[in-house]
């Protein structure tokens, strides 16, 4: 087993977790999840065994922020960082368009709000009261698995077995992850490895579903109208839209 460097050996710039909390904002508890989790672990130590983070380490924690900011989840960006594709470069690069992204769609936000309020204002569109009441119409999918549904989803998880489904389980957050990539990139879904992914993503959703078409859409539709599972896993609403598009370009199978 090699030894641990020792701080004799440590460049000036290296820091221990303390002081690199302090500095970049990021808590001491999540430095240590991030060591622990293998995403971020400082290859040196001191005498007394302190971690200690030099250029390398800060290098990979600014790909790890941005990505967070970006919407990628842990797994996700353990999968990406992993690639030999995915540079600091190109990190730093998508996050800055995502920002001029979202200050660009929030601008167009705050304009429509403005002038669907001074229309409200001055009593010539529907009131506040109808406009929800039409949206809670819109949202009110009727997403509840049938007893039959049921059965048939507890009977395909028995024949999957419970090793298949976990190799599935493992496969998602790596497929997530380069679907979010080809998205931010700005791919044409028609492109051919974002088709390549859909049909393996469509595959693996079928594996589930069966095929039953009422299962599926009933899945869709529980996503749309309750975030909190989207985001459960791994997924958010540009993403998802995303995904639908390039699955829509497949073949019909």
């Amino acid at each position: 087993m090699a030894a641990i460097p020792r701080a004799t050996d440590v460049p000036q710039t290296a820091m221990k977790v303390g002081d690199l909390a302090k500095q970049t904002g990021v808590s001491v508890r999540t430095l240590h999840y991030y060591d622990e989790i293998g995403l971020l672990h400082p290859q040196k130590h001191t005498d007394s065994q302190h971690r200690l983070y030099g250029p390398a380490e800060l290098e990979r924690l600014q790909q790890i922020k941005s990505l967070r900011e970006l919407g990628f989840s842990l797994d996700e960006i353990r999968a990406c960082l992993d690639s030999e594709s995915l540079s600091l470069r190109t990190v730093i690069g998508l996050h800055a368009d995502r920002l001029r992204a979202r200050i660009k769609e929030e601008t167009r936000l705050a304009v429509l709000l403005e002038t669907l309020s001074a229309s409200l204002a001055a009593d010539e569109h529907a009131s506040v009261d109808d406009l929800i009441a039409a949206i809670e119409c819109i949202t009110k999918i009727d997403r509840q698995f049938t007893p039959e549904e049921h059965r048939e989803l507890q009977e395909r998880g028995d024949r999957l077995g419970r090793e298949h489904i976990a190799v599935v389980e493992a496969e998602w957050p790596t497929l997530i992850a380069k679907m979010r990539l080809e998205m931010l990139r700005g791919t044409d879904p028609h492109e051919e490895r974002v088709r390549a992914l859909a049909a393996r993503w469509r595959e693996l959703v079928r594996e589930f579903t069966g095929g039953n078409p009422n299962i599926e859409r009933k899945i869709r539709a529980s996503f749309i109208v309750e975030p909190e599972r989207m985001t459960r896993a791994g997924l958010d609403p540009e993403l998802f839209a995303y995904v639908n598009r390039a699955i829509k370009e497949l073949a019909p199978t």
